[in-house]
């Protein structure tokens, strides 16, 4: 596999999409344990959430950071704020090198990352944020569910 290499463009914003391990089902069961994640993120970093959609077991969302560098950090910072107060009912079985760093199986490892080049790809991310309940079947239109948000 070829090095991966992010892509840093001061005042663009960023989509992600991040996946809890395994895709458990968790995010919405502990949604306010979630959402002082991003607020606790937001004491270290300064970033504004453009749009955002969370799932059981994935989030889509676009961010513009303040400083482009630090949305790596960023989304760190979500997982780890996340992970660090989150208690399973259940035993997950992880990788031996998971293990020996003693991680939580909460998220899996890496995330999607793409940078928005211009309004029409803005346009394009906004529109599968705003499917993506219907898509996965959670909710027959995009306005019946509530975990869902659009800042202009």
């Amino acid at each position: 596999m070829a090095d991966y290499k992010r892509l840093f463009l001061a005042g663009y914003s960023y989509y992600f999409t991040i996946v809890t391990h395994r895709r458990e089902e968790i995010l919405i069961d502990n949604i306010t344990l979630l959402r002082e994640s991003f607020q606790e993120s937001k004491c270290y970093y300064r970033y504004s959430i453009n749009a955002i959609v969370i799932l059981p077991d994935h989030i889509h969302m676009i961010i513009t950071p303040e400083h482009v560098e630090e949305y790596p950090k960023i989304i760190h910072a979500i997982k780890y704020n996340f992970s660090k107060r989150f208690h399973s009912c259940h035993e997950v079985t992880q990788s031996g090198s998971r293990e020996k760093r003693k991680l939580k199986p909460v998220w899996q490892k890496r995330y999607y990352e793409h940078t928005i080049r211009n309004e029409k790809d803005y346009l394009r991310c906004l529109e599968y944020i705003q499917n993506n309940p219907v898509k996965h079947h959670y909710t027959e239109n995009e306005e019946g569910w509530k975990y869902i948000m659009f800042n202009p």
